[in-house]
């Protein structure tokens, strides 16, 4: 990767993310681990960035702190306009719901339900009736390219299609924050082309921010902007190659 550069900071009413002073701590005592140590982060609205680094840089621990799923030792963590670490238990549980959109590495579909049945699941968690909500996920998935396999369960689906219903469970509720861990990592070269390619067409919009946990150097292209950690800190922030102005000229 290039050396760093220091990127215009978004304004405090463009942020979907703020992270200020961010540390967690597993364990205590002698057997404490520092997973996160003082991490500021800022993520835009209407921008992917990725989250980068070697294994246990705390990639996942922090992305995991952004969704609300895990709590911070201490520091400061605001995600669209609500500071997460006054929140209860309960109404964390609530905003996740409704404001954010998960995409994991391995898909965590459920192997009785139907790919428009598994990308319903958000909206009748939120209480939809099944039939609207059915209905609803077959549109998105029809945006994806999978309008003829609606009916058809996650073994019979390739690894690339299997995703893409994973995708459309993640955007189905219209989540502004859209977090990503290894997306691609478990694809080809072609279907992670493909997957990056349908994020950042339906998942990157104004008021919507997308995060992305990956080691994969081939779908860089894709950010706005790159942040890179080491051993649980944020140790640069470039401009990524989607932003950045073409060279020459």
């Amino acid at each position: 990767m290039s050396a760093s550069v220091a990127p215009r900071s978004p304004s405090a009413v463009d942020l979907a993310v703020c992270v200020r002073g961010v540390t967690k701590e597993f364990g205590k005592g002698a057997a404490a681990t520092q997973a996160l140590r003082g991490v500021d982060l800022d993520v835009a609205s209407g921008e992917l960035l990725m989250l980068v680094g070697p294994s246990g840089c705390g990639k996942t621990t922090l992305v995991s702190i952004v969704a609300g799923t895990l709590a911070p030792t201490s520091g400061e963590v605001v995600v669209l306009g609500q500071d997460l670490t006054r929140m209860s238990s309960g109404r964390k549980v609530r905003f996740r719901r409704d404001n954010v959109g998960f995409v994991f590495q391995s898909y965590n579909l459920l192997p009785a339900l139907t790919a428009a049945e598994n990308a319903a699941v958000p909206l009748l968690i939120a209480g939809w009736r099944r039939r609207d909500a059915v209905e609803a996920a077959a549109g998105v998935l029809d945006r994806l390219g999978m309008g003829d396999r609606l009916t058809r369960l996650p073994n019979e689906l390739s690894g690339g299609q299997q995703q893409r219903v994973a995708i459309a469970r993640a955007l189905v509720h219209e989540p502004r924050l859209l977090v990503c861990d290894e997306p691609t990592s478990a694809l080809d070269a072609e279907n992670g082309r493909l997957t990056m390619e349908l994020i950042q067409q339906l998942a990157v919009q104004p008021g919507r921010a997308v995060i992305v946990v990956t080691h994969d150097a081939r779908i860089y292209a894709y950010a706005d902007r790159i942040a890179t950690m080491e051993d649980g800190r944020i140790e640069a922030v470039e401009v990524g190659p989607h932003r950045a102005p073409p060279s020459g000229g």
